[in-house]
């Protein structure tokens, strides 16, 4: 199993949220499919009415799952292509500052730690004795992606992570064929390469379908118009649990080089509890070899 370490971790760490990381992680679970919400659309009677992307916004935020604290323990499957695999993870963090995840084989044994902190990522594979240590310039040119703390932080629970100050504005658009409520933007992307190898700054668009009701986000969808890569992230399973209100099943879908999903299962979310948030590196652990994609 050791060879394959690396890629659960980093699977676990990034690909919830990147749109560019095709590795793998084996299990056949049945999760549920995203639910439909009980509306007049199922019966051609939508009467949503239009509100203004301020509107649509103010109420995302007041409708977000807040915590200072946040522990959570999930099963996760995950499938590249026809490889399909099961793990668990454990999720603790402190909100703004810090996410510590814990990656365990089936039979409870920890394989790895990642700690991602707002400049820094760090990771420990404890079956092979590595480590890794960077930051998010080098997790972005290494995926060609772009990420931040914020980003990550926001997609694991369902909530909405805002973008630079250069962004468009947000479009809205009231969806009556299927009851629901989208925000729609564009935003430049700012990776390393594009600012000193381009002129022209490339554009990705993000799409988020709100629930009429209760402003949650049911999905929220990028697209990257510079590699055709799509990554949708769907919400399901909104209950209150240990006195939680969150969507408790995320389902992730990359479209790319390959094509990826995961399946990320909460039994359970604890909030406002103080969690320790470090990882040390023995001195005896090797450096991991990573080589960057071209």
């Amino acid at each position: 199993m050791s060879k394959y370490v690396l890629k659960y971790s980093f699977l676990v760490c990034v690909i919830l949220v990147s749109m560019g990381l095709i590795q793998s992680c084996k299990s056949k679970k049945q999760l549920l499919k995203t639910q439909v919400a009980n509306n007049d659309s199922l019966a051609g009677r939508c009467r949503l009415d239009f509100k203004s992307a301020k509107t649509l916004t103010n109420h995302l935020k007041e409708t977000a799952f807040t915590y200072n604290w946040i522990y959570a323990k999930a099963s996760v499957v995950a499938k590249v292509d026809s490889e399909e695999n099961s793990l668990d993870i454990r999720v603790r963090g402190r909100k703004d500052s810090a996410i510590l995840i814990t990656i365990q084989a089936l039979s409870m044994v920890d394989v790895a730690k990642v700690l991602i902190t707002r400049d820094s990522v760090f990771m420990r594979i404890d079956v092979k004795r590595q480590y890794f240590k960077g930051d998010f310039n080098y997790i972005n040119e290494l995926l060609n992606a772009d990420l931040d703390f914020d980003v990550i932080q926001a997609l694991l629970f369902g909530n909405y992570a805002e973008f630079d100050e250069d962004e468009t504005k947000l479009k809205p658009v009231t969806d009556r064929q299927n009851c629901r409520y989208l925000l729609s933007t564009e935003r430049k992307r700012k990776l390393r390469k594009i600012v000193q190898g381009q002129k022209e700054l490339r554009k990705s668009l993000q799409t988020m379908t709100l629930n009429p009701e209760t402003y949650k986000i049911l999905k929220n969808e990028f697209v990257d118009a510079e590699t055709n890569r799509k990554f949708t992230v769907t919400y399901d399973k909104f209950n209150v649990k240990d006195s939680v209100y969150a969507p408790h099943l995320v389902n992730i879908d990359i479209v790319a080089e390959k094509k990826v999903s995961v399946k990320i299962d909460y039994v359970r979310i604890e909030k406002n509890q103080p969690q320790k948030l470090s990882l040390n590196i023995p001195s005896k652990y090797e450096p991991i070899p990573i080589k960057k994609t071209k």
